[in-house]
């Protein structure tokens, strides 16, 4: 039975709000680290995904084994390679550009999601969704363009960051689209999560330590970042989309998404003190309208 709006509408408020959390735990890690740079990037997103599949073992009892079909599997371990390049990509961007810029650029998966959806599955965005899409990249454009005054040492190579946003942007895509196939073959949306959060967390494991980053000896509270990271965006913001893309299509659903760098950049102002552009604000009003204008009906 497809949920209420309303329902739809509060689950996937919480999961903004969660996922916003993202870069705020990213950021912070990254002040209390003795480390920086490539290997420890992907020693947050290896932590935060393994976390999470563990946490996830006690529902292993709960699954319909029924409904664990070869092909839903599949789909599954695909969405969870893609979703370990996304956070590999992604998180290593923190390391190089602004909250505001990774977050905006990270989350452009509308525009992918759209075409992707026109070629392959013949899933043609209707003229409002269009519009939405357009304003909502627009004022991402714009975020990502601003120059927030922040620290040069903080924030040392915007394009090198920015491009590997875009590209997590692109993985996070294929990522989502990989789990609404797989839980249209009859996987239900926690044994879905189960398998591809698994997937992404082995693949990452060993990544750390080909770039000679230990697991061990960082500082305790680097540890709570990684549990706050696997709990909050990941366990219940990123959840949150999954269950939704059972009962809508992936365009909308990406859309609401767009959410997370308004969320990201006011967190970011509030806890970090990094204060956004005029653009920043500007691009935040346009995104909002857009996707108000994508999901009101």
């Amino acid at each position: 039975m497809k949920p209420s709006q309303q329902k739809v509408i509060i689950i996937l408020g919480c999961g903004v709000l969660a996922v916003s959390t993202s870069a705020i735990f990213i950021r912070l890690a990254l002040v209390a680290a003795t480390t920086t740079g490539v290997g420890f990037s992907l020693f947050l997103a290896a932590t935060r995904l393994n976390l999470a599949a563990l946490l996830l073992i006690p529902t292993y009892s709960t699954w319909n084994r029924s409904e664990l079909t070869r092909k839903g599997i599949y789909y599954a371990a695909l969405a969870g390679l893609c979703l370990a390049l996304h956070f590999a990509f992604w998180i290593t961007s923190l390391s190089f550009t602004s909250i505001a810029a990774s977050t905006t650029l990270v989350t452009t998966n509308p525009l992918w999601i759209a075409i992707i959806s026109w070629l392959c599955y013949q899933e043609k965005p209707n003229q409002k969704t269009s519009l939405g899409i357009v304003l909502a990249i627009a004022g991402g454009i714009m975020i990502s363009l601003s120059n927030p005054e922040s620290n040069p040492e903080i924030i040392p190579k915007p394009w090198l960051g920015n491009l590997l946003a875009l590209l997590g942007s692109f993985m996070a895509s294929l990522y989502l689209l990989s789990g609404r196939i797989a839980q249209t073959q009859g996987l239900t949306t926690q044994a879905y999560i189960a398998i591809a959060y698994s997937t992404a967390a082995l693949i990452l494991l060993p990544l750390p330590l080909l770039w000679g980053e230990s697991y061990f000896n960082h500082p305790q509270i680097i540890y709570l970042y990684s549990l706050l990271m696997a709990i909050f965006p990941q366990l219940i913001g990123h959840t949150s989309f999954n269950w939704a893309m059972r009962h809508f299509s992936a365009t909308l659903v990406s859309l609401v998404i767009l959410l997370e760098p308004v969320g990201s950049t006011i967190l970011g102002l509030i806890f970090l003190g990094e204060t956004p552009a005029n653009l920043v604000i500007l691009g935040g009003l346009i995104i909002l309208s857009g996707v108000a204008l994508a999901i009101i009906h």
